[in-house]
């Protein structure tokens, strides 16, 4: 799994200028933060988890240019054009439980012209590798036992009532036509699915 991880802050990465100032919605403890600070001119990691953050501060170098704010990715509290690029990494758009549609609108509102959106989500063909992860996961104690029943090839239920889908390449198209933007979907490394939108320069 860091190796998926590792492939999509490299793609992410390949995309910033060293101008850029980045919002990271969900970045958890940090842990594509400091890559982030490494590619542009700061970087902004929000997340709704207090103790995650503070995780991510006591983390973090101070020579790498991020700041943490306890924040819901659905309502962020940023005015319109703050930012050159807004990413969301590790199926984000699904972990957080809110409508996907919305937080791809904050995210174009906050993100400046030009700039740009990525949004990743779980290769189909990851899927299997991502099961057999949380079922480890489980034997060890560390998330819920599955429901077997319940979960499916997009949805996979634990017992305890967590539950995290993925976003298919028609789901992001068709969230894409809602917002009436133009989406441009690439596979990473096998194991990821990243949905990249670009907000042209204003007219």
């Amino acid at each position: 799994m860091q190796q998926y991880l590792l492939e999509e802050a490299r793609f992410v990465c390949q995309r910033l200028a060293p101008s850029d100032t980045v919002l990271e919605l969900g970045c958890g403890y940090g842990r594509i933060m400091g890559q982030l600070s490494q590619a542009a001119r700061s970087v902004v990691g929000i997340d709704t988890s207090a103790e995650s953050l503070r995780l991510a501060k006591a983390l973090s170098n101070p020579h790498q240019r991020c700041t943490f704010a306890q924040m819901d990715a659905s309502r962020l509290a940023f005015r319109p054009r703050s930012f050159d690029a807004v990413v969301c990494v590790q199926n984000g758009v699904c972990a957080f439980h809110v409508d996907p549609a919305v937080l791809f609108a904050e995210a174009l509102r906050v993100v400046r012209s030009p700039g740009r959106v990525l949004f990743s989500s779980y290769a189909e063909r990851f899927w299997p590798a991502r099961l057999d992860w949380f079922r480890r996961q489980a034997a060890e104690g560390l998330v819920g036992p599955l429901d077997e029943l319940a979960t499916r090839p997009d949805t996979i239920v634990c017992r305890d009532g967590f539950a995290v889908g993925t976003m298919s390449a028609a789901a992001f198209q068709g969230i894409c036509t809602q917002l009436v933007v133009a989406p441009h979907l690439t596979e990473v490394d096998g194991s990821s699915l990243f949905c990249e939108v670009h907000v042209p320069s204003a007219a």
